[in-house]
This record gives C-alpha cells, structure tokens and sequence, in this order.
C-alpha cells in the first residue's frame, strides 16, 4: 500500500521513480534498518515495473515481499539501467549519487524533500500511537528529572540521569538532552557542559529520541528555585503563545498560520525579536521531518501530520525558555502526546 500510494505521488510529480537508500525511507518501506556504509543498498520503486532492492551479498534480508537482487564485494553494484528522473533520498551518500550518475548517463536524480516532502508526512493509525507511545514515555522521564536535585550539579550531570530514564521508559535510542541552564538557555540548541547549575537559574530541558523506531521531542522549562517576577512573565507568554498555536491546529490551516499565531503572542508581549526559530517541525521515523511549522509554508495541514509546537523566549546572557509538545492533526482539531505541566516548575 505505502509503495501504491508513493509511486502514484511521484508519478503526479513528473517522476519515473524512486530510489532509497538506509535510512527513514528505506525503513518506512520495507521494515529494513541495515548500515549506512560504502556498500551500495538500494530500493528501486518504478512506475510499471516490480520493486526490488539491490544489497550486498553479505547483508541480504529475509522474508521480504519483493524482489532482492544481491552482489558480491568485487563487482559493480551501480549498473542498473535506470533511466528518467527519480527522486532520491536526502540520506543517499554523495559517493552513491554520483557512481550512480556516472553508470546511468540518462538518469536524472533530485532530492527527495524537494519533489515529495510530504511522501512520509500523514501517518496511519499505527504510526500516529506509536508516536504517542514515545511521547508519554518522555513524560514520564520528565516527571521523574523534577525530582532530581539540579542545584550543584552540572549540565552534563542532569543531561546523563535524563537519558538515562528516557531508556528507562522505553527509548532505544536517545537523539539529545539539551540542558541549558542560566545564560545558556538562551541558546535554543545548546550543547551541554560543564557549567553548575544554581538557584536562581532558569533551565531548558529539550530532550528526545527514538523508542519503537519512533521519535519524541519535548521541551520543559524549570527553575531552581523561586522565580523572579520578570521569568515567571517570560515564561507566562511562552506558555501562553504555544497554547494558542495548539488551539489554531485544524485540518485545512496553513502551516504557516500556526507559527504566525504564536508568534503574535509573543510580539504583542515585546519579546518578539527573542523568538528566533521556526514554531514547529514533523517527527516520525526521524526527528526532524515535514512538514515545517514556518514563514512561507503554505501547505495545508492534513489529519494525520504530526509535528511539534515549540515558541520560545531568548534573552541573550541571561535565561531562555521554550516549551515543547507533539501535536497530531485530528479530523476537528489536534491532539498532544506530551501532557506534562505547562507551568512553570520549581525544582531544587
């Protein structure tokens, strides 16, 4: 059905086919999760013809529902008589584009997120709980790093014990745990340190990762301690700003809209030049995906996208704050997979 449904889409597209290489696209296709290495592995999707995937001899899978074509180490696996213009995945080695291109003089290849970036968007039933899945495992992760001490502790500290109960709740793999304590929350992607943490500091926790091959991203922003006046205000318009972006969620809404409705809140507060990323990004099988929550993106939503909401406040050299959910498009509206308290919390 999802092979169907993607060659009809290229076909609409101008495409002869498509070509996939280790990655989400494979996987989302065949279930398949083998290295990304300097041997060729390819599925060839053609409008008219069967699949079949090209492997190497040492590496070749069982129990798939199409053809399987394998080579040995020694021979040359790009010689497949492809011609036309074919999508392929944004994930393809430049080492395999290319050999690619010098054997099939008559293919033309461009990226996949550029013809088709919503071949992966809408998920089915399934995908959309397993998502919930590992949204709710991230809850729980975060319930338990409140109970955590941050104060004499370092950013790495916390960032260890918060991966740590992401595996513990299910994770296979955890993609970050971004702490950005005091001035470093005002860095949306801070990589974490050595600084310790005190009271008195703001804290951005982002943290995610995969769990049933499926991602979760969440943000929360504690303080240790009380907060001042002015953070509980920063924090106040943050929250406030990603709860109108997730009521503005229906079929039909612009992308674009939902960023615009959070961004307003949070100009109309005076901190808009401090919100300086984009509201929202898919998830799925990667944590980064279509469609983007963006300035100038026009497509519409449709039930069945997932991605995230996440407004934040950056207010250089001193705090940030971001607050993060995951959102589905419902036939009336959206629903969230993470369900922790927005508020601000105070830790130790």
């Amino acid at each position: 059905m999802r092979i169907e449904k993607a060659l009809r889409s290229a076909a609409e597209a101008g495409l002869d086919g498509l070509l996939l290489t280790p990655g989400p696209d494979l996987t989302y296709f065949t279930g398949l999760r083998p290295p990304i290495t300097e041997r060729l592995t390819l599925l060839v999707l053609r409008n008219g013809h069967d699949p079949f995937l090209i492997v190497p001899a040492l590496e070749e899978p069982h129990g798939l529902d199409l053809e399987v074509r394998t080579w040995p180490d020694g021979e040359d696996p790009y010689d497949v008589s492809l011609t036309g213009r074919f999508a392929i995945s944004d994930s393809a080695w430049a080492l395999h584009v290319l050999n690619l291109q010098r054997k099939c003089p008559e293919l033309s290849l461009v990226g996949m997120t550029e013809v088709l970036p919503m071949l992966r968007a809408v998920k089915d039933a399934e995908e959309i709980e397993l998502l919930a899945e590992a949204g709710a495992a991230a809850d729980r992760a975060f319930e338990d790093i409140r109970t955590v001490r941050f104060s004499g502790r370092t950013e790495r500290e916390v960032a260890v014990i918060l991966a740590g109960m992401l595996r513990e709740y299910g994770h296979e793999q955890v993609d970050f745990t971004i702490v950005g304590s005091g001035p470093n929350g005002a860095n949306p992607h801070h990589e974490i340190g050595d600084r310790v943490i005190e009271t008195g500091d703001m804290v951005v926790l982002d943290f995610g990762g995969l769990k049933n091959g499926y991602g979760s991203d969440t943000t929360r922003t504690v303080h240790v301690g009380p907060p001042t006046s002015e953070e509980q205000e920063v924090h106040d318009v943050v929250r406030l700003a990603q709860q109108a972006a997730f009521e503005a969620v229906r079929p039909g809404v612009e992308c674009q809209e939902i960023d615009r409705v959070a961004r307003r809140v949070i100009e109309d507060a005076g901190y808009g030049e401090f919100f300086i990323h984009r509201t929202g990004h898919g998830i799925g099988l990667e944590t980064h995906e279509p469609p983007y929550l963006v300035r100038g993106e026009t497509r519409p939503l449709v039930p069945g996208m997932c991605f995230s909401i996440e407004p934040g406040i950056y207010l250089p050299g001193r705090f940030g704050v971001r607050i993060e959910d995951i959102v589905t498009v419902t036939p009336d509206g959206g629903r969230r997979f993470n369900n922790t308290d927005r508020y601000l919390s105070s830790v130790l």
